[in-house]
């Protein structure tokens, strides 16, 4: 655990260099541009007739870097000023690609039709469970079976390009619904499950997730299907068991643990530029 936060301190660190350089960029901005174009509207304004608007920032530009002008309270508040608008256009950025990132995404997948969805089978983007907490063998509700879908949603968050989860639908493809899932929830109905899914992810995954995960319900020979489309994490994603924090990632068909060695590459590889 303790590489995993020394990995994770160093993703931050990177992090941290690029909004350092982007402070740097804006301060730029604010000491070379919006500093001397104050001063030219303000000429402009006291009817000084100022050189033209390129001219005079370029002589702002030059008498700065030579120091023939001392305006350091005035040089440092637009540096400043600069910088925040440097960071925020940094993270407006960022969440404005991601956002129609996901976006795109969501709209691909929303185009598929879920018969054929089930038709191609299981894969490294598709996976199956009956239920969420029914357990069709013993015929009981079995809270454990909440864990197994965490376990697959952690999967698919912690991976490149997300998945979809269809809840009500065996590892063969067959339809079984939901009703069994339903008898469990004190609101037996698609909004109960849906609250119970999504409470379940914040509680054992994190409430910050819940805005990667779209959940919608299908209808196939009167039985309801729960479609759970998962947009990759911005974060490495933990999956406490045991009272160990593991790590999941899709292989295949399937979701497995990786060790200390292997999690701490992938973790480098796949949040190096988030």
């Amino acid at each position: 655990m303790k590489r995993f936060l020394l990995l994770l301190l160093s993703i931050w660190k990177q992090q941290l260099k690029l909004y350092v350089l982007a402070a740097w960029v804006g301060a730029g901005i604010g000491i070379f541009l919006l500093a001397p174009s104050y001063d030219y509207i303000s000429s402009r304004e006291r009817n000084a007739d100022p050189l033209s608007s390129l001219e005079f920032v370029f002589t702002q530009f030059n008498e700065v870097m030579t120091g023939q002008i001392n305006q350091n309270n005035i040089i440092l508040f637009y540096a400043e000023m600069g910088a925040v608008l440097g960071v925020l256009s940094l993270l407006l950025y960022k969440m404005l690609h991601r956002r129609l990132m996901d976006l795109d995404a969501l709209k691909v997948e929303l185009k598929k039709e879920l018969p054929a969805i089930i038709r191609q089978g299981e894969g490294p983007l598709i996976e199956f469970k009956s239920s969420l907490r029914w357990d069709m063998q013993e015929d009981r509700v079995n809270r454990a079976l909440e864990g197994v879908v965490m376990k697959t949603l952690a999967g698919f968050f912690n991976s490149h390009i997300g998945g979809t989860l269809l809840i009500g639908v065996r590892d063969d493809g067959e339809v079984i619904g939901l009703e069994k899932d339903y008898q469990t929830l004190k609101k037996p109905d698609q909004d109960g499950f849906e609250q119970t899914l999504i409470s379940a992810i914040s509680n054992n995954l994190g409430a910050d997730l819940c805005t990667y995960v779209h959940i919608l319900f299908h209808v196939i020979d009167n039985k309801d299907v729960c479609r759970v489309i998962i947009t990759p994490a911005n974060r490495p994603v933990f999956l406490t068991q045991a009272n160990t924090p593991k790590f999941f990632v899709r292989t295949g068909g399937g979701t497995r643990d990786l060790n200390i060695q292997e999690a701490l590459e992938y973790v480098a590889g796949r949040w190096k530029n988030s």
